[in-house]
């Protein structure tokens, strides 16, 4: 059930997480712009970690896909509070470069991962966002196409 925390890509994003913890550590508790800056690092920390085992729990392509684009938002979101950092005057803003590498890392092994994905196990999409390549919206599956959803899960 939590094979997930053993992949290459889930023991990043716990490396990302616990280096956060040591850099917040270094915020000025009376700094409130850095407090609440500190929440965000901490919720788009804990945004990618849930995604991570929501998106290793399911076998459908779309739900996998949907995970797989929170994780970037939250991902994206952490490499880019450097520069609010260093705009409310983080006096150690460097140590944050720490936390830039380690998603860069993280993102090449994202990337191994999202094309992991089996794309023959999906249920169209109707909204047209997470189809496999080449399917539409209206593409009517046969049931043999969904008899993925019977078997054991990976």
């Amino acid at each position: 059930m939590n094979a997930y925390k053993q992949t290459l890509l889930f023991q990043k994003s716990e490396e990302i997480f616990e280096t956060l913890k040591i850099i917040v550590s270094l915020f000025p508790e009376e700094n409130e712009m850095l407090l609440e800056l500190k929440g965000q690092l901490f919720e788009n920390a804990a945004i990618i970690q849930a995604k991570l085992a929501a998106a290793y729990h399911v076998k459908i392509y779309d739900l996998k896909m949907e995970n797989a684009t929170f994780i970037r938002k939250a991902a994206r979101d952490l490499m880019v509070t450097y520069h609010s950092l260093e705009m409310v005057g983080f006096n150690e803003v460097n140590y944050y470069h720490i936390i830039r590498n380690l998603i860069e890392e993280f993102r090449l092994l994202f990337i191994e991962w999202v094309a992991s994905f089996n794309q023959k196990h999906f249920i169209t999409d109707k909204w047209g966002l997470f189809n496999p390549p080449g399917i539409s919206t209206d593409y009517e599956q046969s049931d043999d196409e969904l008899d993925f959803l019977d078997e054991e899960e990976d």
